[in-house]
């Protein structure tokens, strides 16, 4: 594709425009806030840089299809065109976008909408189109980026209220909000109770949410009034975290090269299956929210498809585990595994599982999320039905 037009033409004949959203995406070209200089991801998920200028029919290809673009490395500190696998900032997959918009549930009685996270201003330019420009503000941690999304928006005729600052803390300036949409994930227990705050009572918030685990989701939250917000799961959203919610980076390396380096660790054999416990969208979810603080990591086999490692780990308390599938270990359903540390890491994974397991091995979706100023916990179909409970 290489048109705003044709983009749209697609994303409706597959049924990923909503009828709401459809003519304030018409209206709002995506072009208009990607960067000249960008990057895409090649085939093995490596960003490559592009170059808007001298490759443009590649540039536009890019934008003008349904993947997402990455704008900024490493908080700015790798510049354009040298690359890292850390991605700080990006223009969301349109698909990603128009989900999140459509769980956002806008009504006729919205008034003031808060967007946690401005990025490119894309996402601002559509919510500024369908509401008013008065009605939106966004909030942006990094003010180069802020400047450049105001230049963006500005540029289209749109001007929403663009604040530079800590979106953890929202803008109480304009609350109360009757929706907040932040376009960051935030970690397990750690929903930040000044968006709950700023929301009038059944104002509603659309978040990213995920465990150390990191299993993605979208979770949409009403207030009950009184700091208090409650609901469910309503699909997956993978993004990059809030920065006060960044989980260390670097460390399945480190524990990677422990664990091929470590003697006299004792091996036993688990009939847990580990595309279960890491790979499976619900019994990975499920697993996550009882394995506080841990981490994994797989590492594939070059020269065979079947084989894998699986890494868990914990920084806090220094505990690695290992397990190792490939085409036989599955036929036989018996899976090597060693683990060293304070926490048996694979031992706690099993006992996740079997709950997961006993419990009928429940969708994502039909879990949930209460958040109070005391606590943060994640239940099951219902919130009395709590199954984790967050620190």
């Amino acid at each position: 594709m290489s048109s705003h037009a044709e983009l749209t033409a697609e994303l409706t004949a597959a049924g990923a425009l909503p009828a709401a959203w459809a003519e304030t995406f018409s209206a709002v070209d995506r072009a208009l806030f990607v960067p000249a200089h960008c990057w895409v991801d090649d085939y093995n998920g490596q960003p490559r840089p592009l170059d808007g200028a001298t490759d443009h029919a590649r540039w536009e290809a890019a934008v003008y299809s349904d993947v997402p673009i990455v704008t900024q490395l490493d908080d700015g500190k790798t510049v354009w065109p040298d690359t890292s696998r850390n991605a700080t900032s990006s223009a969301s997959q349109p698909t990603v976008v128009l989900a999140m918009l459509e769980a956002l549930n806008i009504t006729g009685d919205v008034a003031n909408v808060l967007e946690i996270g401005t990025g490119t201003g894309y996402n601002a330019a559509l919510l500024s189109h369908r509401l008013g420009d008065a009605q939106v503000t966004t909030v942006e941690v990094d003010q180069e980026l802020a400047e450049q999304a105001q230049a963006a928006l500005e540029a289209v005729g749109r001007k929403p209220t663009v604040v530079v600052g800590d979106g953890a803390e929202g803008y109480s300036a304009n609350a109360p909000y009757d929706r907040i949409i932040a376009t960051a994930s935030v970690q397990a227990g750690h929903i930040p109770i000044a968006w709950v705050a700023q929301l009038r009572p059944r104002g509603e918030l659309v978040t990213p949410w995920k465990s150390t685990w990191g299993s993605g989701v979208l979770v949409r939250l009403v207030s009950q009034g009184e700091r208090t917000a409650v609901g469910p799961v309503v699909g997956d959203a993978f993004f990059m975290n809030l920065r006060d919610h960044r989980v260390p980076f670097g460390f399945a390396g480190k524990y990677g090269r422990i664990a091929d380096e470590a003697t006299g660790v004792p091996s036993f054999f688990s009939t847990v299956r580990p595309d279960e416990v890491a790979l499976d969208r619900d019994g990975a979810f499920a697993v996550g929210l009882r394995l506080p603080g841990v981490q994994h990591s797989i590492a594939y086999d070059k020269e065979d498809g079947e084989a894998y490692e699986l890494l868990l780990y914990d920084v806090d308390s220094d505990s690695w585990a290992t397990v190792q599938v490939d085409g036989g270990s599955t036929a036989l359903g018996e899976f090597e595994v060693r683990q060293q540390g304070p926490r048996a890491l694979w031992t706690e994974a099993e006992r996740a599982h079997a709950w997961w397991v006993e419990s009928g091995c429940p969708e994502r979706t039909r879990f949930g999320l209460t958040v109070t100023t005391d606590s943060q916990t994640a239940w099951l179909d219902r919130p009395g039905n709590i199954v984790a409970t967050f620190e």
